[in-house]
């Protein structure tokens, strides 16, 4: 009853939250093309939402390992709620201008480091182990429709009607994800024993790099998901312009377009379980890999907007693919005690992944243009093929299967 019922309000509050960062992710940069033209600058504002990964990504893991968890998902949505509402009251009084963008997306950014990572370590605490493939289903579905599908569609709408109802919408819906964690039952810290001294934070931090790095699968899926996200990061940092000056579209046509991202996550959420027992965790993991190819492929070669939605579908489909898998394997390898952690060092290669990805293509596009942008990172990820079946054998997964044999306590 416990796993049922966490699960329920771990969706919930995936679902609204994710939903008004869906929001945001089209407002701040739509917001950002009616003060420059530059795809360097524009880029930037994408980039700050997820710079924090590379900075903050490690010491927010030993905070979730140390304090309570819901606690600290109340922080990051009272930040969140902050921010907006500043932003809100720039928009309406005509003061906003590109740094308070950028002050902003890193504020957003390092709240989202705090409540994902969190989110992350509280599932093996509050829900057993045989819902856990179902919860992370549910889970990531929840984070893929609302954050790409419904969020960006919406976000289109709000924005064209006006940034500020956007933003003020947003703001709304964090302080409704903060409510349903109330309902939330367990333990929602590490429970220590009071006579050992808890290590210091750069003893901590070494040792969530130390077991990711000696775990030969996590080190494996961490780096490709490197390579993966990056391209995801710089797909959403020049979309904005690519959609708006190249293609033709308005706020709400690039809205409707990156909502294809959640059409392809709930796709993928609906039919993990399936395809896992059918195809196995090594095939649906390399869909990731064909599906974000195909997501920086196409705006290289067409500026259709269906052959484009496409390639973003087939992207949506592949990330959620991987991120249900990926979850499940690491839950069933990483001792509770060591979540937060863990997490913290995995996306730390991998979400951090994303301002650099921003950036690089920001340059790139100044440079030779956005279609030549696309295209490098097109080839960069069609070069992970090869090591990524040559490590992840059906013998990796496997052992996955046996956390007893590879589970280590910190």
């Amino acid at each position: 009853m416990g796993s049922a019922r966490n699960t329920t309000v771990l969706v919930g509050f995936t679902a609204v939250t994710n939903l008004a960062d869906g929001v945001t992710k089209v407002a701040l940069p739509i917001m950002a093309t009616t003060l420059t033209t530059s795809p360097l600058q524009i880029s930037g504002v994408s980039m700050t939402l997820t710079l924090p990964w590379l900075f903050a990504a490690l010491h927010v893991g030993v905070l979730v390992d140390r304090f309570d968890r819901r606690v600290l998902l109340w922080v990051a949505d009272a930040v969140r709620t902050a921010v907006v509402l500043g932003l809100l009251a720039a928009g309406v009084t005509g003061v906003v201008t590109l740094p308070m963008l950028y002050a902003g997306g890193l504020a957003l950014g390092l709240a989202e480091v705090l409540a994902l990572t969190a989110a992350s370590a509280l599932i093996p605490s509050v829900v057993a182990p045989p819902d856990r493939e179902r919860a992370n289903a549910w889970i990531t579905g929840a984070e893929t429709v609302c954050n790409e599908f419904c969020g960006p569609f919406v976000g289109g709408l709000l924005v064209a009607a006006g940034s500020a109802i956007a933003l003020g919408a947003s703001a709304g819906a964090y302080v409704v994800g903060a409510v349903l964690l109330l309902w939330l039952v367990g333990r929602f810290r590490v429970e220590r024993a009071d006579d050992v001294p808890a290590a210091s934070v750069h003893a901590q931090i070494r040792e969530g790099l130390a077991f990711l790095w000696n775990q030969r699968l996590l080190r494996l899926l961490a780096l490709t998901l490197t390579v993966l996200c990056s391209c995801w990061g710089a797909w959403l940092a020049i979309m904005p312009l690519y959609a708006t000056m190249v293609m033709g579209l308005d706020a709400t046509g690039y809205g409707t377009l990156l909502s294809a991202l959640g059409v392809g996550g709930a796709v993928g959420a609906l039919t993990v379980r399936r395809l896992n027992r059918l195809f196995g965790r090594r095939a649906v993991l390399f869909a990731d890999i064909v599906g974000t190819f195909a997501m920086v492929a196409l705006p290289a070669v067409t500026t259709n907007l269906a052959l484009v939605a496409m390639g973003a579908i087939l992207g949506g489909m592949g990330g959620t693919l991987w991120s249900v898998t990926a979850r499940t394997i690491s839950q069933q390898i990483v001792d509770e005690s060591l979540m937060g952690r863990y997490s913290g060092a995995a996306r730390l290669f991998s979400w951090g992944a994303f301002p650099v990805g921003a950036g690089v293509v920001g340059v790139l596009a100044e440079l030779f243009g956005m279609n030549v942008a696309f295209g490098v990172f097109a080839v960069v990820t069609a070069a992970l093929v090869l090591p990524f079946l040559r490590v992840v054998t059906p013998a990796e997964l496997a052992a996955a299967d046996l956390p007893e044999k590879m589970h280590v306590r910190a």
